[in-house]
């Protein structure tokens, strides 16, 4: 049985199940998971639906094709097992790099990953460790536009679908932002809005605070302020040293844009304006 993943969005209005399930059902699909959400601000629809059927995904799509247009809907059908091909950014911190690594090699995250773009040498010896290509692309200010220029023919030359700033210490430029919208997941090392910039771990036992986290989020080009796709908390105590706080920031960066990385690769993520509705 080939295994499918449906996802749409249009004007919530009476019929839609309705039509979607018959349109399933003529296909030859049973569906073995079924999410839905109407959003009161926007009035969205939104649905996702896995199915099992002896179909092929050209002859379900086409099943669903007037469906589609009959509600205007924004619409995808995608084969379950395929892999999120995925384009990791990082500086000089490893621990997120290191725990996506981990986890698609151990193949509990559904990406690929043909390469890893950094503006540092740091973090080769992981690439090399993994098997991953690794491309140097120093950035200074002289030079951005050209480095970007290059990390898109990266984009294109890899087939990329996904990039993933794995504490990526660059900021990628408004042109950039709304050409890849929706395809680029950022790491912020706070509970947003808190304790942006420089050292927020020092900031923050400055501050003596009681929880610290991390947010990933969807780049846009207002910085750090992109649709928050998943958040973490962890608790500390004032006898926490900024060392120690660093310490806990990292496994909780890591888990987060993990989780993150595998909910947008299995089509969970729906953005709504500048929320996102996440079926996990």
């Amino acid at each position: 049985m080939n295994k499918y993943t449906v996802t749409l969005s249009c004007v919530d209005r009476p019929g839609i199940v309705h039509a979607i399930s018959g349109g399933l059902l003529g296909a030859g699909c049973n569906i073995t998971e079924s999410q839905q959400y109407e959003s009161p601000e926007s009035g969205t629809f939104f649905m996702r639906i896995e199915v099992a059927t002896e179909q092929s995904l050209v002859q379900v799509r086409a099943a669903l094709a007037p469906i589609r247009d009959e509600f205007h809907m924004s619409l995808r059908v995608d084969d379950t097992t395929a892999r999120t091909r995925t384009l990791i950014m990082c500086s000089k911190a490893g621990h997120a790099l290191n725990d996506l690594l981990f986890a698609q090699r151990a193949g509990t995250l559904a990406i690929d990953i043909p390469v890893i773009v950094s503006n540092h040498l740091d973090l080769k010896s992981m690439a090399e460790f993994y098997g991953v290509d690794f491309v140097h692309l120093p950035v200074t200010p002289s030079n951005k536009s050209q480095a970007e220029a290059e990390l898109l023919k990266l984009v294109d030359d890899y087939d990329i679908e996904l990039v993933v700033l794995a504490r990526y210490m660059q900021i990628l430029s408004d042109s950039l932002c709304q050409r890849m919208e929706g395809r680029v997941i950022n790491i912020h090392h706070s509970f947003l809005p808190s304790f942006k910039g420089a050292k927020p771990y020092h900031q923050a036992y400055a501050r003596g605070v009681k929880l610290i986290g991390a947010t990933a989020h969807y780049v846009t080009s207002d910085l750090d302020e992109g649709p928050i796709i998943d958040q973490e908390v962890t608790q500390v105590s004032h006898a926490r040293t900024p060392e120690q706080l660093v310490a806990l920031g990292r496994s909780v960066e890591g888990r987060t844009l993990t989780r993150a990385v595998q909910w947008h690769a299995e089509h969970r993520v729906m953005l709504d304006g500048q929320r996102t509705i996440v079926f996990s």
